[in-house]
């Protein structure tokens, strides 16, 4: 791997040497793959073996039904990570499907090797299931959140919970969304047409105001 800077610096990498970093890599047969955005990256129906990482680009996690409905669980930036649940349990069917949000590139790991390697004390494998863990609880976390987002009966109520957990993570009342507005009503399960209408409402009354993917809370004097 002669880009090892930005391999180390992914969070699945925390703490490794670069001996570590390649023992790692060798073990889990890493290899690199590119996407085109829309690209069908992993599908829903079948199984992995294969956790990605993404070195560049985004990815979303989405829902699509045999009905034609969409619901997108989440987006995965650069240094993220998708699919580690589904390879390190053997045969479980994939539910969701893995799409490339932009032009993106993919590091793959047979993650499931790890179970090979249970009466094995490598350095490398110790500090790979501490960051396993590490990604999984902020994983729930973002599970957690979008129930949040999801839970208020009106569009509204849903479109200030998620744009409020945001300003929240970017300690900014001004910031940009990783979603087009077909992906953000995909997101909060509603419909575009009607998002869009609401959107316009806040805007008018003065609560947010946006442009594209760009949102400015506007904070209330009391």
């Amino acid at each position: 791997m002669n880009n090892f800077e930005s391999i180390k610096a992914l969070p699945m990498f925390h703490g490794m040497t670069e001996q570590e970093l390649r023992d790692c890599a060798a073990a889990l047969s890493a290899r690199e793959q590119k996407y085109k955005k829309g690209q069908l990256i992993l599908r829903a129906g079948e199984t992995t073996s294969t956790m990605g990482l993404v070195m560049s680009g985004s990815v979303t996690i989405e829902s699509n039904d045999i009905w034609g409905n969409c619901s997108i669980l989440s987006h995965v930036g650069k240094g993220g990570s998708f699919a580690e649940t589904y390879a390190m349990t053997r045969g479980e069917v994939m539910l969701v499907d893995v799409i490339a949000n932009e032009d993106c590139s993919i590091l793959f790991l047979t993650i499931g090797k790890l179970n090979d390697y249970f009466a094995h004390t490598e350095p490398w494998r110790i500090k790979v299931i501490a960051n396993l863990l590490a990604i999984s609880t902020q994983k729930n976390l973002a599970l957690t959140g979008r129930i949040f987002h999801t839970a208020s009966k009106s569009i509204r109520g849903r479109v200030l919970s998620y744009l409020n957990s945001v300003s929240l993570r970017m300690h900014s009342v001004e910031f940009d969304i990783p979603f087009d507005r077909q992906q953000l009503a995909d997101y909060l399960n509603v419909e575009r047409t009607a998002l869009s209408k609401e959107l316009s409402k806040m805007k008018a009354e003065g609560i947010i105001t946006f442009r594209k993917n760009h949102f400015k809370i506007i904070e209330q004097r009391q």
